[in-house]
């Protein structure tokens, strides 16, 4: 049996624990990935490259959630991949909401108090969309990375990206509910669920179903798709 390698990024701030609920069968071997610290003043290229010396198999299928979807492109310039697919994330400037685009010209997300890390619950609704909130105990297990040198790095980052002229065989999957980079912004191909910006964890029935044959299919095949 021929076997897929399936690396798995989340999102800014989150832990691997996220994909914890996700089931593939055994011709997907999957890998989580990890956030490594930042260098000072490093770009996304740089990092993307750091982060392509730890996957150790040839033509992977990578998979990245919010922020990690935006890394996992990167990472995609770097080595060559079988497929990309990015969750609850974006694929040019344009579907950045307006303040982040405009904050690239103002900096205005330099004078961010940071210090708001320490708030547990700040740190989950900026990561995982303000529909946690009333979950907020359940997500508190998904957030690893406080570190205020990296969290700023990550927003300074998502900012600035200016994203990969192409990205062989790339799938988007968003959902219709996202308050982190809402729908409205988000263009075709994309596959729509009726979801919010945690989806990987609250919608895992959705992911188990369809996430396999994503992965396996020879050719990206989008249609978009809205489910209810």
């Amino acid at each position: 049996m021929e076997t897929t390698h399936l690396y798995l990024m989340p999102g800014m701030a989150a832990s691997p624990k996220i994909f914890e609920f996700l089931e593939f069968p055994p011709n997907i071997i999957v890998h989580w990935l990890s956030w490594i610290p930042p260098i000072a003043n490093e770009d996304i290229r740089s990092y993307a490259q750091r982060m392509s010396t730890r996957i150790g198999e040839q033509e992977p299928v990578l998979l990245g959630v919010s922020f990690g979807g935006i890394l996992v492109q990167e990472i995609a310039q770097c080595i060559k991949v079988k497929k990309v697919i990015i969750v609850s994330s974006v694929k040019s400037r344009e579907e950045l909401p307006l303040t982040m685009r405009l904050s690239q010209k103002t900096n205005a997300h330099k004078l961010l108090p940071l210090h708001w890390v320490e708030n547990i619950e700040a740190l989950a609704l900026f990561a995982f969309g303000k529909a946690i909130k009333r979950r907020l105990s359940l997500y508190r297990k998904y957030l690893s990375e406080r570190d205020v040198d990296y969290l700023r790095w990550s927003i300074h980052t998502i900012v600035n990206w200016n994203p990969p002229e192409f990205t062989k065989n790339l799938v988007h999957i968003h959902g219709t509910d996202d308050t982190v980079f809402p729908i409205k912004s988000i263009t075709e191909p994309v596959i729509k669920i009726k979801g919010e910006h945690a989806m990987i964890i609250t919608h895992k029935n959705w992911f188990n179903t369809h996430l396999p044959e994503l992965v396996l299919q020879e050719k990206v095949e989008v249609k978009p798709t809205v489910v209810l």
